[in-house]
């Protein structure tokens, strides 16, 4: 059977139709917490913290290290392409997304704990990048099933609101913790056997701070949000199976609702861009702009805060306008403020007789990016809830995954691609800033690629039999 077009107010049938519990506040505030926890494997675990230990010269050097961390993380990579739709289209045949959700939070919790172990010793070091890599794989499978409650939890009325909370919590929630990691573990503001740096006991208990954080603030979902219903038959299909499965999906979704596809493909491209924004905004503010280490870390700070409040601003206009249209204004946004970044960031500058350094052009500009981000993330994830037909959000969640990592190299190496093009043409120390080119060129493809496409409210997915 076909799910039919409808208007935008009632969109396709799906689980957003779920009845008076969908709209329960306790359930979205339980299901944001998640997000709220997971910002410490986030941005401790992968970002700030401890991969910089673990590529660091304690580990036999850092370009070995960091070569052997980029490694383990493309393999896991490739497991989560390969295996991310069928164990979502698995947990919703099953009725089991939230028992699916439960185990990889904790299979995560668990690796993340295990990383104490990591001693500083190169004899340590394929320890420490393995237990990224798998935590980083059960971590994105769980992300996989709790996107997929966004549906459950919310209306067609407030699903961006919800989404943009979700996003708005995970930010805050890395804010703090990483406040946290500092004050208690990284620059200690009291004497405690914790802020002990010999065998770099401080920073592996790091790991299992951010593994009982996560751990303790992904519980309320598993309590108040309820398991989804077993799918006639469903649960019987052989592993094989589900992939050919899947593959009928994919056609069918391709020949009933193209724009589902094209959709995926869209909002990998600049996806891919937005994760890049972060990934190398620090790396840009300090070896472009100067900033100081501790310059680096306010901004992030601040960044994060900025990010979590355009998330929430951006969730209220998504139920206003649509989630195409917070993406593709969002989108226009970034490259605004990344060509002021771009044309401003090569010297000081005087305005009406008053100087006025670089670095101010990083904070306003920078955080102008970092407020644009957090609408484009949300309304993404909203879009393609919107999308999905009953019962079938885990799979289509589960492509999400896949298509993302399918085109995860395009920015890092468009980035790299127009430094190495600018170093023999401009000054010594300024061909960094040009890659912020790099990113915007990812950013664009992916609006000019979703100009184009239908949202949720003309869209239609075929949901295919199981058999």
């Amino acid at each position: 059977m076909n799910a039919a077009a409808v208007p935008e107010a009632s969109h396709p049938a799906s689980e957003l139709a779920s009845g008076p519990a969908s709209s329960k506040k306790g359930q979205i505030l339980a299901w944001a917490s998640w997000d709220w926890g997971s910002a410490a494997f986030n941005a401790i675990m992968t970002t700030f913290v401890f991969t910089v230990y673990l590529t660091s010269s304690a580990f036999g050097g850092e370009d070995a290290a960091s070569a052997a961390l980029g490694a383990a993380l493309a393999v896991a990579g490739l497991a989560i392409a390969l295996l991310a739709p069928v164990t979502g289209q698995r947990s919703d045949a099953g009725g089991r997304r939230k028992l699916w959700l439960g185990v990889n939070t904790a299979a995560t919790a668990v690796l993340t704990a295990l990383c104490f172990f990591v001693f500083p010793q190169p004899g340590f070091l394929l320890l420490g990048v393995c237990l990224i890599a798998l935590a980083n794989i059960f971590f994105e499978f769980a992300g996989v099933n709790y996107n997929a409650m966004l549906a459950q939890i919310s209306t067609p009325k407030n699903i961006g609101k919800v989404s943009g909370f979700g996003w708005g919590m995970g930010y805050l929630g890395g804010i703090v913790a990483l406040l946290l990691v500092l004050q208690l573990f990284v620059q200690p503001s009291f004497e405690w056997f914790g802020a002990s740096t010999e065998e770099s006991l401080n920073i592996r208990l790091v790991a299992i701070f951010s593994a009982l954080w996560f751990f303790i603030f992904a519980l309320p979902v598993l309590f108040a949000v309820p398991e989804v219903s077993v799918k006639k038959d469903s649960a019987s299909l052989g592993f094989i199976a589900s992939y050919k499965l899947l593959l009928r999906r994919i056609a069918a979704i391709y020949r009933t609702s193209p724009h589902t596809i094209y959709f995926l493909l869209s909002s990998a491209i600049f996806r891919d861009g937005l994760a890049a924004v972060f990934t190398f905004g620090g790396v840009i503010a300090a070896g472009t702009f100067g900033f100081e280490l501790k310059e680096v870390i306010f901004f992030a700070i601040f960044g994060n805060v900025v990010a979590a409040v355009g998330a929430i601003i951006g969730g209220f206009l998504d139920d206003k306008i649509g989630p195409k249209a917070v993406i593709v204004l969002s989108l226009v946004g970034l490259l605004i403020a990344g060509t002021f970044i771009l044309v401003l960031g090569n010297g000081n500058y005087v305005f009406f007789g008053t100087s006025w350094p670089a670095a101010n052009t990083f904070w306003i500009f920078g955080l102008l990016l970092c407020l644009f981000v957090g609408p484009a993330q949300s309304s993404s994830r909203a879009f393609l809830a919107r999308l999905a037909p009953d019962g079938e959000s885990g799979e289509l969640f589960g492509l999400y995954a896949t298509t993302g990592r399918a085109v995860s190299f395009l920015a890092p190496t468009l980035f790299t691609l127009c430094i190495t093009i600018a170093a023999p043409i401009v000054e010594e120390g300024g061909a960094q800033r040009w890659g912020i080119l790099g990113i915007m060129v990812v950013l664009l493809a992916g609006l000019l690629v979703i100009l184009p496409v239908k949202p949720p409210s003309k869209t239609q997915i075929a949901v295919v039999p199981d058999h």
